[in-house]
């Protein structure tokens, strides 16, 4: 019976399913209403799946409104300082949308952080199944509401490396004294080691490397690593990437601007985001391992593996940092509260499934040390 029950809700779904992605790809547009809005990001021109994402999303809505509703892209520090991004989409008037990443508001909205990356926290797709089926995004919106902001899900660059060193990191004192660009809990967790965080934009990263202001850098994964040069000035590549096991970036909207839009192009606008999260996604996906073969084939980069006893210090720390930030901010507790119980949910899945699997892969891959 309980099988009959499902099979017949299941059928009814996928009825449901089709006939909304019928109405979704319906060259009917109703409101028939000429949007023009402004977009502003944190990414530098071009950078691949980031800004290309922004672009995209763009052409869809555009594409799926038959030219009524355009958005013009701005990479960052065209229109606006690249950090200055979630201010001017809360601000609105001249800038209506963004793209950007969600620690960089820890400042204003402690919270923020945990939709993009808590340490040791959900991998991408555990990120993406705690929006959608975990509370995730409705906290998200609560968030920022007092912003007069709307966010949505932006796509994963799965999971980080640790960042690029000039000394090796053999016991976690090595940490104190260290300059280190690292944002989000994971640079709560640096500065309790006794480093000295900065934050910086991505376009000031090389040249601080470079120069010695910062001693070493996180940034995304190989792809962009690669991309941005950093295998000519550090000698050290580290993995994993415990400080952000899963990262999210986001697409960020006015909110009386969005809930100004007729209900067909909020769908649309969400439908979009929808897509080319997907396309994000993907694309880090295909491209960080290629990426990593030719930063280790063609560069000679040095790919380190922090020492088990350093991943175990650094996972009690980021316990301590994470409860110590939930602690003095009521929404901050509130959504840690929702992060760890959907963390044990989907744990004990991952636990049967996926961990096993790549416990068998242990011995398949060799890295040059």
């Amino acid at each position: 019976m309980e099988r009959r029950q499902f099979l017949q809700k299941a059928a009814v779904g996928t009825v449901a399913a089709v006939a909304s992605s019928g109405m979704m790809n319906a060259p009917a547009v109703h409101a028939q209403k000429k949007i023009k809005w402004k977009m502003v990001t944190t990414w530098p021109p071009n950078l691949p799946y980031l800004q290309d994402a922004a672009e995209l999303l763009a052409k869809k809505v555009e594409l799926m409104t038959g030219g009524l509703f355009k958005i013009k892209v701005f990479a960052g520090g065209e229109l606006v300082p690249p950090l200055q991004t979630f201010d001017s989409v809360s601000k609105g008037g001249s800038v209506q949308a963004g793209s950007g990443v969600g620690y960089y508001q820890a400042g204003k909205a402690p919270a923020a952080q945990w939709f993009a990356a808590v340490p040791f926290g959900l991998n991408g797709s555990g990120m993406a199944a705690w929006y959608e089926f975990g509370g995730g995004l409705k906290l998200w919106e609560e968030v920022y509401a007092p912003f007069n902001v709307i966010p949505r899900p932006g796509g994963t660059t799965g999971p980080q490396m640790a960042g690029w060193f000039n000394k090796k990191i053999e016991t976690i004192d090595d940490f104190k004294g260290l300059k280190m660009r690292i944002p989000g809990l994971g640079g709560k967790v640096m500065a309790k080691l006794g480093s000295t965080v900065i934050l910086c934009p991505a376009s000031e990263i090389f040249t601080n490397l470079e120069r010695g202001v910062i001693d070493a850098t996180e940034w995304i994964g190989p792809l962009h690593d690669k991309l941005m040069g950093f295998y000519k000035i550090a000698k050290y590549y580290y993995y994993p990437g415990w400080h952000e096991p899963g990262p999210f970036v986001e697409f960020i909207f006015n909110k009386k601007e969005y809930e100004a839009l007729p209900l067909e192009y909020q769908a649309i606008l969400d439908a979009a985001c929808a897509q080319v999260s997907s396309w994000t996604t993907q694309g880090f996906n295909a491209g960080n391992g290629q990426a990593l073969d030719e930063l280790i084939n063609q560069h000679n980069v040095k790919l380190m593996k922090f020492p088990d006893s350093v991943l175990s210090e650094l996972k009690s720390h980021a316990k301590d940092a994470v409860a110590d930030i939930a602690a003095k901010d009521p929404m901050a507790k509130k959504v840690n509260e929702s992060f760890e119980r959907f963390k044990k949910i989907i744990g004990a899945w991952g636990e049967v499934s996926e961990k096993p699997y790549y416990n068998t892969l242990a011995d398949t891959y060799t890295f040059k040390s």
